[in-house]
């Protein structure tokens, strides 16, 4: 009869640590799930903002005028903050997202597929973003603002 009771207990164990294997499994797997899911909102976020771009350029492209666009964000991506920034260097101009406070270089980039110029940033959850389109003699300027 001893020898029955060992090998139950050796059972228990060898069941438990399985069993917390299995669970640190999944909630890893949950984890990068949900990574990726917020680099893709990321992403989508940058798309958005430089579709809405090409429709600002394109109506105002025959008229000296100014035109806003008030951009529907969410103020927070899972549970962080995070920032947009429109940039542009002598031949195209592009969207960047990423996270935190503080805009800097990321690999969340979208094209802005006219010639314009391209700048401001705008950090999330702290007000609505402005995304302005205008119209001058020297060429089209593209600004974000908003979330200071």
């Amino acid at each position: 009869m001893p020898s029955i009771i060992p090998s139950y207990i050796y059972t228990l164990f060898a069941s438990m640590i399985v069993g917390s294997l299995l669970i640190v499994t999944f909630s890893l797997s949950s984890i990068n799930i949900k990574s990726e899911a917020e680099k893709q909102q990321l992403k989508t976020i940058a798309a958005y903002v430089a579709t809405k771009s090409c429709e600002l350029v394109a109506a105002t492209a025959t008229n000296k005028l100014a035109v806003n666009f008030t951009l529907d964000f969410p103020s927070l991506i899972g549970d962080q903050r995070y920032w947009v920034r429109l940039d542009n260097d002598s031949s195209v101009a592009w969207v960047e997202t990423g996270y935190g406070t503080t805009p800097q270089t990321t690999d969340h980039q979208a094209l802005i597929p006219v010639g314009i110029s391209a700048s401001g940033a705008y950090i999330s959850g702290s007000g609505p973003a402005v995304l302005r389109c205008q119209t001058q003699d020297a060429g089209r300027y593209l600004s974000l603002s908003g979330g200071f």
